[in-house]
């Protein structure tokens, strides 16, 4: 059955180990500045003007529900650059070749990327994997920006190759992932990150996506399993990460429309789908996805449904360092009403030298539709709908000027659970002012300076946790920017690396700057948004030091609004004016950044 329409949560952050022989280590790709495209624009509203009726008019007959729209999604499989491609993230104008249009036409596309986002690092020990099948891949970040020009709007590093680079690399990964304008799944700073989705709402339709690891371990080292108390890592389907992860789409299941995941999952150059593919095919569409796609075998595996989820059991190579395995393509789904309506392969074939796909057409592109077909005969699945199902479902263009908004506000107040406690390494239970039992861990949606919706995190005390997400709701609807909101443990519970960060945060079990008392939030009652645009003034130092641009802006009402500065009468002063909270902009040594709760 279709899900209806229910309130997103937005998140933050599979792949296939090579063909053995031919290949050898990667070496380093120049980095070049992102030519990244313009932000989704935001939703606005204009009121009609209220005219008195000349006479009681009878009630206006309800308008009837505008049919669902169609969105059509692009899943493509495999991508790296190696071999002859390692300096092709460098070119300015750089993409994934012809079929790149593909993904451009679609409403939201998608691939996996086979690499660590790193050009640091020393390559991980892979003591479980085969030593003559072991192999280390790595790309810049500019290899984001060839996936946003070719279309790709989210991509998937959780893979067999997501860490070649160990904790260096991945914690650069994590950086870029950050950074760049492709959202990245699969991977966080902790398990958390890791299994949380990428949402996004597309057509009034609200998407999460999740993405995991499902091949053979090639290390023991916790980065390439997120749990607990691991730190950095990728999210695994493997062993218990299996029921980690089902349970994160069962929460997505119960507030968006739509739920897909991307897997790394299959054996290589099995052209049917396995017994363990489809055990957590099975297990994933009890838990609510819609969708369940993936690569790693290196062929291409058949797809279909499953009751009333769509599974494709492996996409191939899609842009790669050679054409041993040539057969490629993007699988296009049409959605709506949350259930998928079409299905369409759209084949293409990768040249002996590698690179980019050409799409087929005529009869060679009928024969090679008639044999991804054939491959579902191995698999446990039935057909999907059809192409002429999603020729029917074609979506319709918007109203003119008509602007998609943003996912609606979500938010969760739990208290210190063992996932968030044991990443807490700077509370010292004998030490600190406040047991972690009074303290509550908020998650709540925020817009980023990219002008989309991001899932951040904070914790405050238990007695204000309710009035502080009433004040980011507000800041939510009214689009104040905010660039990330991570605990302060992901610096270490060093203020000042967590302010050049940019990084909005709430407890931090620490004195007040040169003073022997604690500081406000070393007991949960203090908040710092947007430490760069915000600086805190100390004498003459100005914390962070990136801030200083930001020093002397003019901060009155009637200011121009600068993204991200808090000023007088803004939102973010009338809201934490709301619920009673000081504005450290208005101490004798301004720090602009902070509010803080009245001592009780």
């Amino acid at each position: 059955m279709p899900r209806r329409h229910r309130l997103a949560l937005v998140a933050g952050i599979a792949a296939a180990s090579l063909v053995a022989g031919g290949q050898t280590p990667v070496g380093p790709v120049p980095a070049t500045s992102p030519d990244k495209r313009s932000a989704a624009g935001l939703a606005a509203t204009s009121p009609l003007p209220r005219v008195a009726p000349a006479a009681p008019a009878a009630p206006a007959a309800p308008a009837p529900a505008a049919a669902p729209a169609t969105v059509q999604l692009a899943f493509a499989g495999d991508v790296h650059f190696e071999g002859a491609y390692r300096e092709l993230p460098s070119s300015p104008d750089a993409t994934l070749g012809p079929m790149s249009d593909i993904l451009l036409a679609a409403d939201l596309a998608m691939v996996n990327l086979e690499s660590a986002v790193t050009l640091r690092g020393e390559p991980a020990g892979k003591e479980l994997e085969d030593p003559s099948n072991r192999y280390w891949f790595r790309t810049g970040p500019a290899a984001l920006d060839v996936l946003a020009r070719s279309g790709v709007d989210v991509v998937s590093v959780a893979n067999n190759h997501g860490a070649d680079f160990g904790s260096v690399g991945l914690n650069d990964t994590i950086l870029a992932a950050e950074a760049g304008e492709v959202a990245v799944v699969g991977v966080g700073r902790h398990d958390r990150q890791a299994f949380a989705p990428h949402r996004v709402r597309v057509k009034g339709t609200d998407i999460a996506v999740h993405a995991a690891d499902a091949s053979p371990r090639e290390s023991a080292d916790a980065i390439w399993a997120a749990g607990p108390g691991t730190g950095p890592g990728i999210a695994s389907a493997s062993g218990p990460g299996a029921a980690t992860l089902a349970s994160a789409v069962r929460e997505s299941a119960q507030t968006d429309d739509l739920v897909i995941v991307y897997l790394h999952w299959g054996e290589e150059h099995n052209a049917c789908s396995t017994v363990a593919q489809e055990t957590l095919a099975r297990t994933l569409s009890g838990a609510g996805a819609d969708i369940v796609v993936g690569s790693h075998a290196h062929t291409l595996v058949g797809a279909g449904l499953r009751d009333s989820t769509y599974v494709s059991y492996g996409l191939g190579n899609f842009h790669w360092y050679h054409g041993r395995e040539s057969a490629t393509g993007v699988l296009r789904l049409s959605v709506r009403d949350g259930e998928v309506v079409g299905d369409e392969w759209l084949p293409g074939l990768i040249r002996p030298e590698g690179g980019g796909p050409v799409p087929l057409t005529g009869s060679a592109r009928s024969e090679a539709v008639n044999e991804w077909q054939d491959l579902r005969g191995c698999t446990d699945l039935q057909p999907g709908p059809g192409p002429g199902a999603a020729a029917a479902a074609e979506p319709q263009p918007d109203p003119a000027g008509a602007e998609e908004r943003l996912p609606d506000f979500a938010s969760s107040v739990d208290p210190i659970g063992p996932s968030v406690s044991l990443g807490m390494r700077s509370h010292d239970p004998v030490r600190c002012p406040v047991p972690l039992a009074d303290l509550r861990h908020l998650v709540v949606t925020h817009v980023g300076f990219d002008g989309r919706a991001h899932r951040g995190e904070l914790v405050v005390h238990a007695d204000v946790a309710a009035d502080v997400v009433s004040v980011f709701e507000a800041l939510y609807a009214a689009r104040f920017p905010i660039e990330r909101m991570l605990l302060i443990d992901e610096y270490g519970g060093d203020d000042d690396r967590s302010m050049a960060a940019n990084n909005t945060s709430g407890y931090n079990c620490r004195r007040v700057a040169g003073q022997s008392n604690w500081s406000n939030h070393a007991y949960g009652r203090a908040i710092d948004i947007n430490p760069v645009q915000n600086p805190y003034v100390v004498g003459g130092d100005v914390r962070p030091a990136s801030a200083r641009p930001f020093l002397n802006v003019d901060r009155a009402e009637d200011a121009p609004s600068i993204p991200g500065v808090i000023r007088d009468g803004d939102v973010v002063r009338q809201e934490f004016d709301r619920i009673g909270w000081e504005w450290g902009g208005l101490f004798s040594e301004p720090d602009f950044q902070h509010f803080s709760a009245p001592a009780n």
